[in-house]
């Protein structure tokens, strides 16, 4: 399989927004009886490139969704977007998860669901044909779809690899 090369982030003096894609309730049972906790899927951005996911757990709510955003900051990667949309296509898998992201004309806006709408937002798409093809596991999902961000190319890198000029990539 190829080897995703990630453009990694500093969280550093960037003005980050988080959303919470997800809470889970876990419920220990022991002989003394139950205790319950809680995981928190949370995804951050700054609305124009960059975005990072990270999961939290804790005893408290709160305290599970101010862990995860720390953990989303530790990976947040570039995403490069041209015009408010993506450059090309893109397939990605995570597990049971398979996401499809297209890149749409001017206007369109998100089209994507819940987990995969709250990266792609992040990110500051806002022009975008998204689909969930496999499973609906928020956690892969989000991994599935941050993994085919990660592996988007900008046109004109693509020109450098294959030594060719940028028109010649646009026009095949």
């Amino acid at each position: 399989m190829a080897q995703v090369i990630l453009n990694k982030v500093k969280a550093g003096d960037l003005e980050l927004k988080e959303k919470v894609v997800a809470i889970n309730r876990v419920v220990k049972t022991t002989k003394g009886g139950r205790s319950f906790s809680f995981s928190a899927l949370v995804v951050v951005g700054n609305e124009n490139g960059v975005v990072g996911h990270g999961l939290g757990k804790a005893k408290e709510v709160q305290e599970a969704i101010t862990k995860g955003i720390e953990d989303a900051k530790k990976n947040l990667i570039k995403v490069p977007v041209m015009h408010g949309t993506i450059p090309h296509d893109q397939l990605a898998k995570e597990g049971a998860a398979k996401v499809l992201i297209k890149p749409a004309a001017h206007g369109t806006g998100v089209i994507a669901g819940g987990s995969m709408r709250a990266v792609l937002e992040s990110a500051g798409i806002t022009d975008v044909l998204a689909k969930s093809l496999g499973s609906a596991n928020p956690h892969n999902v989000v991994k599935a779809t941050f993994k085919a961000l990660a592996t988007l190319k900008e046109p004109v890198q693509v020109a450098k690899t294959r030594t060719v000029s940028l028109k010649k990539v646009f026009n095949g």
